[in-house]
């Protein structure tokens, strides 16, 4: 049974990533683009689809097959495990922040350049990265 909650953590976790590396990349393009033109109106349509459907499922699929595995493999214990789960806090807070843009750009209120969006794509790569470090490595 933990394979396959492992399995399903795994392909949750990898979905979720792909949705917090993409969506600022959309926000990038549509900080270029004027208020309510035809392809600002189309990144608005992407950018709702992507994070409701995609990211929201995939990050509460992760949260709560990563959760189960936490209590059922580990019983909560390790100093690598409480320092990846701080860093997915982290990531889900930036997933939280990721939301708050994309609801300003759906009021039209353009608050941020694209280059802070640019700043914005690799905050999810450096917190994968120390993630996938804890998880593999298990440094402590």
């Amino acid at each position: 049974m933990d394979l396959w909650i492992k399995a399903l953590h795994v392909i949750a976790v990898i979905s979720w990533m792909a949705g917090l590396l993409y969506l600022p990349r959309l926000f990038v393009y549509h900080a270029g683009e004027g208020v309510r033109s035809e392809a600002s109106e189309r990144f608005k349509v992407m950018e709702r689809k992507l994070f409701r459907f995609i990211m929201r499922p995939a990050m509460t699929v992760a949260w709560i097959t990563g959760l189960w595995l936490a209590w059922s493999s580990f019983a909560f214990k390790g100093g690598w495990l409480h320092a990846k789960l701080l860093f997915v806090v982290l990531l889900t807070v930036h997933h939280v922040f990721q939301g708050r843009w994309l609801r300003e750009f759906d009021r039209d209120e353009r608050q941020r350049s694209h280059r802070f969006f640019r700043f914005q794509n690799e905050v999810p790569t450096l917190l994968m990265i120390g993630i996938v470090i804890f998880v593999i490595v298990k440094p402590f």
